[in-house]
């Protein structure tokens, strides 16, 4: 039937939506970029497409299947019914000539059994040397063959008028009947699937609206896409907030000045490290932005990430503990106040009861106090070392100029760092590896490991197309790392340290005790 290709392409539909979920934590950041948000919408729009297929499917399955099938079954009974009346007549046809046959053929045998003794009697009766008696005899004898044969002959008369007459029947009434019954059925068999068409085309024009509305909404989602502002969007998202490299200077070795001493303005004036200084004891070496480079090592305070992503990391983390924090808050507010309706009830409760939840919670909160502290520090601590680009930024310029005289000068001048103190050039820098992931791929930043807390056993193929997920297959082990939290969604990590999202659905989960 046209209903299961319907069905499949409703399922492919709702398994191109799982595989293209995405994980909650990720949502927010990709629907900053308006082709993604419509990516998004298309998918929502395509479950709804998807949805009305299934429910034309479904119609037809409960409408017209079903409907179909268990009238098919009963057409079958009638069918069997019919066929069974007509053989019972044909049967009874058949027994009638059967016993036709039988009087015929005993009426053939006593009419000759007849015929022989009138032939015996009249050959007796024309024999000199026969007695009276036997010519008596022999006559009775051909009188009483004669008159079986009479008999014989007048039921074969009647069952020759019984079967005539049942044949009639047969022919002309009982056969017709039952073909009409056959052909009634058979025109209701037919009406019955021109209702089913008539039925398939209702549901299709009834779901038609909904299907040009999700269309629409597609065309609306392509003409949403906004490439320039998406472009801006994703500058927005990934710059650094470093001042570009300054030019560098002209090295005079003619008149024997130290290389040491010739280094750039950039390290004469101390200005934060930039994109030069990353470079290390290489300074000297142009520096490639987009060259491959180890990915770094993950900090908590993100002293990993160039100070505007920094900043941003800070401010979201304090955003969370907060919002953490003020659940809390309210959690204890409302713990409270119970404890309170326990004291003047004690029917209600017991107010002991709730000491370990209000403690708990107590500590909760405290954690959250000191963590909300350390990152402010920590964002403080980035604000300042912003303004202080920005400030170092103008002296660069400066420096740039004032070197620039006094080579054409002819004198030279010690590299000094803002504190007036000489800049070593081998002095290691903690954020040397600040442009290691800001390779051709813009790679996420690693997360520090954590230990697993269950094992958990695929019980389907899972693809893991979307940003965010992992790939499994079915009856893959992986260890669970992050249970679910109620979006469908649990976090793994294979044996080779990669980790990813998969569906909940999908898993057989073993946590550890």
């Amino acid at each position: 039937m046209q209903y299961c290709s319907w069905r499949g392409y409703a399922s492919t539909c709702r398994a191109m939506q799982m595989t293209a979920t995405i994980p909650p934590e990720r949502e927010t950041g990709i629907r900053k970029f308006s082709n993604h948000q419509s990516f998004l919408d298309i998918l929502n729009e395509m479950n709804d497409y998807a949805g009305q297929r299934e429910l034309i499917a479904e119609n037809m399955m409960m409408n017209i299947c079903i409907e179909l099938t268990k009238y098919l079954q009963e057409l079958k009974m009638e069918r069997k019914t019919h066929l069974s009346e007509a053989k019972k007549a044909q049967q009874s046809l058949e027994s009638t000539y059967k016993q036709l046959d039988s009087s015929k053929k005993r009426f053939e045998r006593e009419w000759r059994e007849a015929d022989k003794a009138a032939q015996y009697a009249e050959k007796t009766d024309q024999d000199i040397n026969a007695t009276k008696a036997d010519v008596e005899k022999a006559k009775q004898q051909a009188n009483m063959r004669t008159h079986i044969a009479e008999e014989c002959k007048n039921d074969y008369a009647a069952q020759l008028q019984k079967y005539n007459q049942e044949q009639s029947r047969f022919y002309f009434s009982d056969v017709p009947l039952i073909f009409n019954k056959l052909q009634d059925m058979d025109e209701r068999r037919v009406r019955k699937l021109a209702q089913g068409y008539v039925l398939f085309s209702d549901t299709e024009r009834h779901v038609m609206p909904i299907i040009g509305k999700c269309l629409e909404g597609v065309t609306k989602a392509g003409t949403n896409v906004n490439e320039r502002n998406d472009s801006i969007a994703l500058i927005e998202q990934y710059k650094s907030g470093f001042e570009r490299p300054g030019d560098l200077d002209f090295e005079d070795y003619s008149q024997g000045i130290n290389r040491a001493s010739s280094d750039s303005s950039l390290g004469t004036l101390g200005t934060p490290k930039g994109p030069l200084e990353l470079l290390g004891k290489n300074r000297s070496k142009p520096f490639w932005l987009f060259s491959k480079k180890s990915k770094p090592t993950v900090t908590e305070d993100f002293g990993h990430l160039p100070p505007e992503q920094r900043r941003k990391r800070l401010q979201q983390k304090l955003d969370d503990i907060g919002k953490e924090l003020q659940k809390e808050a309210d959690q204890s507010e409302a713990l409270g106040k119970m404890k309170d309706v326990y004291e003047k009830n004690p029917q209600m409760g017991d107010p002991a009861s709730l000491s370990p939840q209000i403690n708990q919670t107590a500590q909760n909160m405290e954690r959250l106090r000191g963590e909300l502290n350390k990152y402010e520090s920590w964002l403080t601590e980035a604000g300042r070392r912003g303004d202080s680009m920005l400030r170092r930024g103008t002296l660069r310029e400066d420096a740039l100029s004032y070197t620039s005289h006094s080579n054409n000068n002819g004198s030279t001048h010690e590299p000094y760092s803002p504190d007036r103190t000489h800049s070593e050039e081998g002095t290691p820098d903690p954020s040397q590896a600040i442009y290691a992931e800001f390779d051709d791929d813009f790679e996420e930043e690693e997360e520090e490991l954590v230990a697993p807390i269950g094992q958990c056993t695929a019980m389907y193929n899972f693809p893991g197309a979307s940003e965010g997920t992992i790939t499994m297959q079915e009856g893959q082990v992986l260890s669970v790392v992050e249970e679910d939290k109620g979006d469908g969604w649990t976090r793994v990590r294979r044996a080779n340290g990669n980790e990813g999202y998969i569906p909940t659905s999908y898993v057989s989960i073993s946590l550890g005790k």
